[in-house]
């Protein structure tokens, strides 16, 4: 199954924070062309928890859904997990 570069990945995404708290879940939408951090989000949390340093902590995840933006700003030290469940759209039959 090929995926295009530039086809839309339709995400959800939901931060765990320590004591329990839940932040989502988020719809959010990212493409090449189309701006949203949903992969950033996940990168930089995946190097903090290889011992990186945290360099962003606003992160804007777009939804293409309700047509809005949802802004996290986050501390990594406070999050326990995030959760990146994504979509896939099925081939176009040709």
């Amino acid at each position: 199954m090929s995926v295009s570069e530039n086809s839309l990945t339709n995400h959800e995404v939901t931060v765990c924070l320590s004591g329990g708290a839940i932040l989502g879940p988020f719809n959010a939408t990212w493409s090449r062309d189309e701006g949203g951090d949903v992969r950033e989000l996940v990168r930089e949390y995946d190097g903090y928890l290889q011992g990186e340093k945290q360099r962003r902590f606003k992160f804007h995840l777009h939804d293409t859904y309700t047509n809005t933006v949802h802004t996290l700003i986050l501390n990594f030290d406070q999050v326990t997990g995030i959760c990146d469940h994504v979509r896939l759209k099925s081939p176009i039959n040709e």
